[in-house]
């Protein structure tokens, strides 16, 4: 392919990208600064549950090296159709339409080995040439940290509506959240809230609460960047079960704690994307 056709390739892909993203209503980026954090299991369940409550959601993995959103769905493997409008999304519900790069590999253990400019080539293709359709929102599951990925969609997406930072209770959770904040103030990028995941186990047992990693950073991070702060997932040893099994942890135990409080999240943000229309 020589220069004049790269270039137009190029504006062929801006133009579907731009043109799918004037049909979402609300493009939300999840991301954190260090991996562990449980990001990818709340950008899932935080799908699903809006899912739920009617609305109509695309969910992303933009992870190019570690995706992990089909495993927790139960699509790993499963081959994609393609048609006239572009790729087809895997139907997760009726509600719910989910695209991960673990798609398009021949299997589980093949590596993807690639520089900044191909993951951003591979994302630009994922944003203009899934058939999204028209839909309330798309949540993208970004990788951990500040690079390549968390950056191209920002980039790529002019008008994101805005970002959530997934963190955990310990004191570092500060140090964590800070450069999430300043690298989305630097892009521009609108800030949803901090969300403290893992935040307490109750003993199943005696029902007393044990604070494993503290209590509370997330909350004082919001608190002193000045940020809304969404709420606190407690430590559930199930969604870890459910994410294994390809099975939404909200679907299974909706009865729960942490669901109940992923519900309250999925409420405020509706809430703020209203606000932001």
């Amino acid at each position: 392919m020589n220069n004049a056709q790269k270039e137009n390739e190029l504006k062929r892909l801006e133009t579907l990208l731009a043109r799918n993203m004037a049909q979402i209503a609300a493009k939300i980026l999840v991301l954190s600064n260090k991996g562990g954090v449980g990001k990818s299991a709340v950008a899932v369940n935080i799908a699903v549950c809006l899912s739920q409550k009617g609305a109509k959601v695309g969910l992303l993995d933009a992870d190019m090296h570690g995706p992990s959103v089909a495993k927790m769905l139960g699509f790993e493997g499963k081959k994609l159709s393609v048609d006239s409008n572009g790729i087809s999304p895997y139907p997760v519900n009726p509600n719910l339409d989910a695209i991960s790069m673990a798609s398009f590999l021949e299997n589980a253990d093949t590596p993807v080995i690639w520089r900044g400019p191909l993951k951003m080539s591979a994302l630009r293709q994922l944003l203009a040439e899934v058939d999204w359709g028209k839909r309330d929102y798309l949540i993208i599951d970004s990788p951990p940290g500040t690079g390549d990925e968390p950056l191209s969609v920002c980039q790529l997406i002019h008008n994101l509506t805005g970002a959530i930072i997934v963190t955990t209770p310990q004191d570092i959770a500060l140090l964590d959240s800070r450069k999430c904040v300043s690298f989305l103030r630097q892009l521009s990028t609108p800030i949803l809230g901090i969300l403290e995941n893992m935040s307490g186990l109750t003993c199943p047992h005696c029902g007393k609460n044990i604070d494993l990693f503290k209590s509370g950073g997330g909350e004082k991070a919001a608190r002193e960047l000045n940020i809304p702060f969404l709420g606190r997932i407690p430590l559930d040893p199930r969604i870890v079960e459910t994410s294994d099994n390809g099975k939404p942890f909200i679907e299974i135990y909706p009865d729960s704690e942490a669901a109940k409080v992923i519900e309250k999240v999925c409420s405020l943000i509706d809430e703020k994307v209203r606000d932001k229309r």
